[in-house]
């Protein structure tokens, strides 16, 4: 972990803001690993609080799996059956990225395409512009060709 303080700081309150940055990057990973390691179980059961917040119960999956890496796209969603699949690629994602894009692929079960209607239910999660980015970044630094038009 390297910590930027400026150098006008004393000691004391560098050590401070040492121990206290120490401490954000625990709960960070702590709260990160909580779904990392989750079971299909814990992804449906997560999607489903996300369906009852955002969308009042109305986008219910039959299933949410974790599936391998997919090449070109985070998840995917078939609406016919309901069911949703995450790329293992999300495992080590923080929880938030992975909130917006189970929020995404819910959406679907409400608006198939990626229209004005589909981003507006979607937009209802506040940090969906904040995942993005974080998603675009993850996959540019990667090299893997994940768009989120897919």
């Amino acid at each position: 972990m390297i910590v930027l303080l400026p150098a006008r700081m004393t000691k004391k309150e560098e050590a401070h803001w040492v121990a206290e940055m120490q401490q954000r990057l625990q709960r960070s990973e702590k709260r990160r690993g909580a779904l990392a390691g989750a079971s299909d179980e814990v992804l449906l059961e997560r999607s489903q609080e996300l369906n009852q917040r955002y969308f009042k119960g109305d986008a219910t999956p039959a299933s949410v799996r974790w599936v391998p890496p997919m090449r070109t796209r985070w998840a995917s969603c078939t609406t016919i059956d309901r069911t949703i699949r995450v790329s293992s690629h999300l495992r080590k994602v923080p929880g938030w990225v992975l909130d917006y894009v189970l929020v995404h692929e819910l959406a679907h079960l409400i608006v198939p395409g990626h229209g004005p209607d589909f981003w507006k239910l979607v937009r209802r999660y506040q940090k969906t512009e904040r995942a993005m980015g974080y998603l675009e970044g993850l996959a540019s630094a990667a090299g893997w060709g994940i768009t989120e038009e897919d």
